[in-house]
């Protein structure tokens, strides 16, 4: 047994040297902020993200110049590195990168596959239409769908839920211009609010939750402080909705077709496995989501073998046969791919910028000089600017240390920050597409001095009760 035992030791050194060198790498990293590399790979990194501000313009998606720019910089470290005589330290550094976007990026696959079977069976539409036939008053409208995207974006990613509310913004204010722009930022700030108190709601949340520093329980002490920065932009914004309601709207509700439902409890049960596997047996999240996607397989299964044969009688008294065609391979096909591949440039791109040495200096800098406190609130701020996705992978890159009201405080910022400005999330930058014409940069630049109160009353909120 011994000995087979030093044959495995041998072959891992054979097949992963990186693995041997590892601890000897981690001391080897050379400070290239102040070389030509270090000013090299912040120029293409700062190209590369101008390009993906500019996405809406240029019509590029902001997928293809992150990954680019991670390939460019990792390219000039590790000629570096290997002209120094030091192979093994890159290839230590990226495969660690690599890994936490590995787990982000099945976590992320499963959660969008249940989004998409969600979409397919119509639980969404059955949704919209029955806000749509209600009647309801503009204003009840403007609080209805800003509260649903604060409670549905903490289960749905806060980009799925903006658009499902945006749709019946659209459908019900088509007279009402005002009443669609308004009701876009509400919802903007209503999804990005929601997705910040829950450990899955928001990419920032589920990057600290994995990363290990804060509990899933944790994340509810956010709950209050992100409610006020919800209601606090939407009491003011609601003494200039429009009055009276929109034209009546008839037509059949969307039915939720077979096991639409269902879906959504196991979705629930997912999310329960994912949170058991890491509170009890202590693994990854991402392993807890990969068994649940097996419950969606076995239900896609089931679905489609009971649907083989089924009679239609809608159309007629004698019916047509029906096939089932639910796939769940179709599902995975239609995940946010380019959203996906972008996490991937943006954590191997910022890991490098890390890897030369510039997030230590802005760790020094941010954490050091102006404390805990003001840093966490500036990277709010940048959130609004930048992606919060690169802004919350360079803080949990460069690891501060800090107490765990501090860590709740700077994923609270990171997640509401984006409000302040219609490019800061993901939720802003698609509403400016489906909404075209009617939210606009200007229309929620107009807002951002209301939001800018929210925001920091959230953080008043946080630092008083946590």
């Amino acid at each position: 047994m011994k000995q087979l035992l030093y044959v495995l030791l041998a072959l891992s050194a054979v097949l992963f040297p990186s693995i041997a060198f590892a601890a000897e790498a981690a001391h080897q990293n050379i400070d290239l902020t102040s070389h030509w590399i270090g000013y090299t790979a912040i120029a293409i990194f700062v190209l590369a993200y101008t390009l993906v501000i500019l996405e809406e313009q240029l019509h590029l998606r902001k997928s293809k110049p992150v990954l680019l720019a991670a390939g460019l910089i990792w390219i000039l470290i590790a000629a570096y590195y290997n002209s120094q005589g030091m192979p093994d330290a890159a290839a230590v550094a990226i495969r660690h990168n690599f890994l936490e976007y590995t787990e982000l990026f099945f976590f992320l696959l499963v959660a969008m596959t249940y989004i998409n079977a969600m979409l397919e069976r119509d639980v969404f539409n059955a949704l919209r239409d029955w806000l749509v036939q209600k009647g309801f008053s503009y204003k009840t409208l403007f609080w209805l769908t800003g509260i649903l995207a604060f409670f549905i974006s903490p289960i749905a990613d806060n980009l799925t839920t903006a658009l499902i509310m945006c749709a019946v913004v659209l459908a019900v204010g088509k007279d009402e211009p005002k009443f669609i722009a308004m009701s876009c930022v509400n919802i903007v700030i209503g999804a990005n609010a929601g997705g910040a108190f829950s450990p899955f709601g928001d990419i920032t949340t589920l990057m600290v939750w994995q990363k290990g520093i804060l509990e899933f329980t944790d994340f509810f002490a956010l709950f209050l402080p992100a409610v006020v920065n919800f209601v606090i932009p939407a009491f003011i914004m609601q003494f200039f909705i429009p009055t009276g309601k929109p034209s009546a709207i008839t037509g059949e509700m969307t039915p939720i077709k077979k096991g639409g439902l269902t879906i959504v409890g196991l979705f629930i049960l997912t999310i329960i496995t994912a949170v058991s596997f890491h509170n009890f047996l202590h693994l990854p999240p991402v392993f807890g989501m990969m068994l649940g996607l097996s419950y969606l397989k076995f239900f896609g299964y089931y679905l489609r073998q009971s649907g083989l044969g089924e009679i239609d009688k809608s159309d007629s008294p004698t019916g047509h046969i029906i096939n089932d065609d639910f796939d769940i391979f179709d599902k995975i096909a239609k995940a946010e791919w380019d959203t996906l591949f972008f996490f991937y440039g943006v954590i191997l791109a910022v890991g490098g910028l890390g890897f030369i040495g510039y997030l230590g200096m802005a760790s020094e800098f941010m954490y050091g000089e102006l404390g805990a406190t003001n840093a966490n609130i500036i990277v709010g701020l940048l959130s609004a600017i930048v992606d919060n996705i690169p802004v919350m992978f360079a803080v949990l890159t460069m690891n501060p240390d800090m107490s765990d009201t501090q860590w709740l405080l700077v994923t609270l910022t990171a997640g509401v920050g984006g409000s302040l400005l219609s490019v800061g999330s993901a939720a802003g930058v698609a509403l400016m597409g489906q909404a075209r014409g009617y939210y606009t940069f200007f229309s929620h630049l107009k807002w951002t001095p209301v939001i800018a109160l929210g925001y920091a009353a959230s953080i008043y909120v946080h630092l008083l009760i946590n």
